[in-house]
């Protein structure tokens, strides 16, 4: 006797074979999670059987067979013309009289439980979906807000029509899989009310370098579809699990999205959501506060943990009882393939900037620009070109497979086209919000994701390198090697390389690319002219306080970093903008002073005591106090730099004791930055205050050689191997080994030359800092010597 329907807390994961993928999951969380606080809606699925009998009318499967047989996918036309003959099939036969009265009789028990006036979503889940291996994710349809027996009826036949979509069919034969043995159940839940609230999508991990230890989660206001198709730039949220696993604070970035439209329902049976506009005011703030995120990353845990693999996880918040509900959760089918290797692209010129959006993968691609507006153009679309339109859903599978790069006005990092474009591993950039208008129809352009979470597109076809780099059985070296790492865009990825930890963490990079604004304007905020406030405001609102804001930024940059690299250790070096660099910040010409040379003028150690800028200096140590002793980061120490005097090194450490960033408390360490010729002529003094050196290879042969190390004209002369400098390093080194202190260099000499690194470790240097790039070569050749 066939089964119709089953309800979903009767099922569990061994029902694929009977309900589907996502279904079973269902199942599988109320009957197993429900209980560790995983809420999920209930509802019923109807069966894998059910449809089969469904299909069986008037000799249908055997028609849909034939048809498929002879089909090639890759003809866009005909793959258009098949799909909408079997859809028109299956949206006229009528349902199995026992099928359709089982469907009644589930109905009725819902509404004996939520009442006549709750609406449903009906969503597809294949038999076949959600494979480890492989992501059906948005291949067939969902209905929202579904009310009433007929809709809920009319949209379980429109589902089982969605198995036969052009994504659908091309995905499968793509894939291997044969259409016959693929069937669909139709999951009939309890919608959330997410249309007065929020919704979204949660990785447990990051979905671009495939890091283990973050939930990463993204979300809009209203329904969450606009999340999933891509119609959104949304809300994103990073969560630290060891941070959170210690009940600390754990949100480690915040990034503000457009969030410029939302769906909700509309009142209307026939068409019942709609998409409206977001009250520009509103679009200011995250549609989660931070209680709300770690809640949601508390559920992805627990479910990564029941399924024993990162998942994939679909919430939804309802605004009448503030409760987040899980209704969806699916293995993440893509990073679970990584290997271990290090692939890298390396652009090695830049052309004109034309657009720039956030990028999905690592990579590089180019060729000519085809603005696509609809489906119908697809025939105009090579194999080889790059695909521009205005929001990329899996609908466009059939072509996303021939791009050579795909960019989109519109969607996020966890939309279905970015999922596509990753396992297609094609690089995409998402969401640029007017790329169709700056990017022009035919024009050679090169898309590049290999610079950090920002995905940007380039006039000319750039020539650029491709590494693979196996990461097994590096030797093993007598001194640790470490990296620069600035940009927290890509602490994630790099933590993936052979390190021992972050040698050199700037925090200009944070403040320059995540703030953006001078500290005195935020101070000064309701001071400073129209245009000023108003960049303020726009960044700022989210954070309650321009500030605050200032403080958190700093803190989640340098927190990303940290939680990356945990439990190695990550020196972060306080700011050392130069009097120039500080001006060009939003509002900040207002506040710094001409210096003909600002290499050698206000900067460093001698800005942190100055009643000038005491102030500032003081907000970065609330920052990193945050980090490690709120968020219990203990692994983050502070490098001081440019020191010019023994004096200066005194106030820089009083101020910070003063501000609770006392050496020795908490396990901290203070590193000083070793740059000056001043720093190794008087180093045992200097080690008084410090626990140890980070020589700056860089800014000490400037010094030592008085030469610009920014002059073309004296380029040849700069040379870290110079007699005189390799004195001032031994002089420096010395010093650290005779009061047993670290020592450790950063800069671009051993990478470059490979004597001066065999002559650092002859004389047992603790540490090399390396740009991320060449760690795994200058790991090797240090090997060698």
């Amino acid at each position: 006797m066939t089964e119709y329907v089953v309800p979903l807390d009767k099922l569990c994961m061994n029902d694929v074979g009977r309900v589907g993928g996502k279904n079973a999951s269902l199942g599988e969380m109320l009957q197993n999670l429900a209980p560790l606080g995983v809420a999920v809606p209930s509802g019923f699925a109807t069966t894998a059987d059910a449809y089969r009998e469904f299909l069986k009318h008037d000799g249908l499967q055997d028609q849909i067979n034939e048809l498929l047989r002879e089909l090639n996918v890759d003809d866009v036309v005909a793959l258009q013309k098949a799909g909408k003959t079997i859809r028109e099939w299956i949206m006229t036969i009528p349902y199995p009289e026992k099928m359709e009265a089982a469907i009644d009789e589930a109905y009725e028990k819902l509404v004996e439980e939520y009442g006549t006036s709750t609406s449903w979503a009906v969503r597809s889940s294949a038999t076949a979906e959600d494979l480890p291996d492989a992501s059906f994710a948005g291949q067939q349809e969902t209905f929202l807000n579904v009310a009433g027996l007929d809709h809920i009826k009319f949209a379980i036949r429109e589902v089982f029509a969605s198995l036969f979509n052009d994504r659908a069919i091309a995905y499968r034969d793509h894939q291997g899989f044969e259409h016959s043995e693929v069937a669909l159940s139709a999951g009939i839940q309890k919608m959330v009310r997410s249309d007065i609230a929020s919704a979204g999508v949660a990785f447990t991990l990051d979905t671009e370098s495939g890091f283990r230890d973050v939930v990463f989660i993204t979300g809009s206001y209203g329904l969450g579809e606009m999340v999933v198709q891509g119609a959104v730039n949304p809300d994103e949220f990073y969560v630290h699990k060891t941070t959170l696993t210690a009940d600390r604070p754990a949100v480690l970035r915040r990034t503000l999205g457009q969030k410029a439209l939302k769906m909700i329902y509309s009142g209307d049976a026939k068409s019942p959501v709609k998409t409206v506009d977001v009250d520009p005011q509103e679009r200011l703030h995250f549609c989660l506060n931070d209680e709300e995120i770690e809640s949601l990353a508390r559920m992805a845990m627990i479910i990564e943990k029941h399924y024993q693999r990162p998942m994939d996880i679909e919430w939804a918040k309802d605004g009448n009882d503030g409760q987040i509900y899980i209704v969806q959760a699916r293995p993440e089918t893509v990073e679970s393939r990584s290997v271990n290797v290090t692939e890298q692209f390396i652009l090695k010129d830049k052309g004109e900037l034309l657009a720039r959006g956030r990028a999905i993968g690592r990579k590089i691609g180019s060729g000519r620009v085809r603005i696509l507006n609809s489906l119908d153009q697809m025939d105009q679309f090579e194999a080889g070109d790059v695909l521009l339109t205005d929001m990329t859903d899996p609908d466009w599978e059939p072509i996303m497979k021939k791009a050579a790069a795909i960019i989109t006005n519109r969607g996020g990092r966890t939309c279905h086209a970015a999922i596509i474009a990753r396992e297609l591993g094609i690089p995409a950039v998402v969401g640029c919000g007017d790329a169709t208008e700056k990017v022009a129809e035919g024009i050679s352009a090169t898309v590049s994701c290999a610079e950090g979470d920002e995905g940007y597109i380039y006039q000319g076809l750039l020539e650029f390198e491709h590494r693979v780099q196996s990461l097994d059985q590096m030797p093993e070296l007598p001194v640790k090697i470490m990296m620069n790492v600035g940009n927290p865009d890509r602490a994630f990825s790099f933590s993936q390389l052979p390190n021992d930890g972050v040698g050199l963490a700037r925090l200009e990079f944070i403040i320059n690319n995540m703030i953006g604004i001078h500290p005195k304007a935020l101070m000064a905020a309701d001071k400073m002219d129209a245009e000023v406030q108003q960049v303020i405001r726009e960044k700022t609102t989210a954070y309650g306080d321009p500030v605050e804001f200032y403080i958190s930024r700093i803190t989640e940059g340098v927190s990303t970093i940290a939680a990356a690299f945990y439990p190695s250790k990550v020196i972060v070096r306080m700011s050392d903008f130069k009097s120039n660099e500080y001006g060009n910040l939003v509002g900040g010409a207002e506040f710094e002073p001409h210096e003909e040379n600002p290499m050698i003028g206000f900067r460093g150690a001698a800005r942190y005591s100055s009643p000038e800028f005491e102030a500032c200096f003081e907000l970065e140590c609330e920052a990193i106090k945050r980090v490690r002793d709120v968020m219990g980061l203990t692994n983050v120490e502070v490098m001081i730099p440019f020191v010019r005097t023994l004096s200066e090194a005194e106030a820089v450490i009083n101020i910070l004791k003063k501000n609770g960033l006392e050496r020795g408390k908490n396990g901290l360490r203070l590193i000083m930055m070793c740059e000056l010729p001043s720093n190794a002529v008087l180093a045992d003094q200097f080690l008084e205050f410090f626990d140890g050196f980070s020589i700056g290879s860089n800014d000490m042969t400037q010094l030592t050689l008085g030469l610009d190390r920014d002059s073309a004209q004296i380029a040849a002369a700069f040379d870290e191997r110079d007699p005189a400098v390799l004195a001032m390093l031994e002089m420096a080194i010395n010093a650290c080994h005779k009061a047993d202190k670290y020592i450790g260099i950063c800069g671009q000499g051993p990478s470059d030359h490979p004597d001066l690194a065999a002559w650092l470790l002859e004389r047992g240097i603790s540490s090399i800092s390396l740009n991320p790039d060449t760690v795994v070569s200058t790991w090797q050749a240090l090997a060698k010597q």
